[in-house]
């Protein structure tokens, strides 16, 4: 079973695929990892990406795609895998399609914008032990004090309400029109169930 996951940041992507990796036995697939991954092990893409992180610059998607097709010919890929965070773009995709990869199901985790920003905005952390609660879902048993650590809670700038509002529009402009480029695959989830009813939906929608 060859997957891909798309949604909107916050919606849970990465949970998801955890846990339906676990299900399936087959690995979850971030290109961010594998891309750190090359790096730190100074393999030849790996030389290469550094050579364009270092300068500021975009990796070429053929180099995204040529790391992504060495690690998917890993032993543990051949029974299947799931690809969360690729492909980003349309372009992306086509790369894909021009390898002899082919996508069994794309499963798209779907949560309105408004429910996204409520969700990441409300993420807090100790800066000191790294614990993360939430002021809705998660709470400290003091507001906005480490349970842990008994210092006051920060917040990520990635969860900032601006920053994901940002992160939503690349995402609605670059990402979102794949929905529709990979429509014949498609299933969507509803994300704003709990955990294991998400978890519940998508390995029915792969069963039928």
């Amino acid at each position: 079973m060859k997957l891909i996951f798309l949604g909107a940041p916050g919606a849970g992507k990465g949970t998801q695929a955890a846990r339906i990796s676990a299900a399936l036995g087959i690995p979850a697939i971030s290109t961010g990892d594998i891309i750190r991954e090359a790096i730190k092990t100074g393999s030849p893409l790996g030389q290469q990406f550094k050579s364009y992180t270092d300068a500021g610059k975009l990796v070429p998607d053929e180099l995204v795609v040529a790391l992504l097709q060495d690690r998917l010919e890993k032993p543990d890929c051949q029974k299947g895998f799931i690809l969360d965070g690729f492909p980003r773009t349309i372009e992306q995709a086509k790369f894909l399609d021009n390898t002899d990869l082919v996508i069994d199901r794309v499963i798209d985790i779907e949560v309105a914008d408004e429910k996204i920003v409520k969700r990441m905005g409300g993420r807090r952390f100790c800066p000191q032990c790294q614990k993360t609660y939430h002021v809705e879902y998660s709470k400290p048993k003091k507001e906005g004090i480490c349970d842990t650590c008994n210092i006051p809670l920060s917040i990520r700038e990635d969860d900032k309400p601006e920053t994901v509002l940002n992160r939503l529009e690349v995402y609605h402009r670059q990402t979102e029109p794949l929905v529709e480029y990979y429509k014949d695959k498609l299933a969507v989830v509803d994300g704003t169930r709990t955990p294991d009813e998400i978890t519940d939906l998508i390995l029915e929608v792969l069963k039928a």
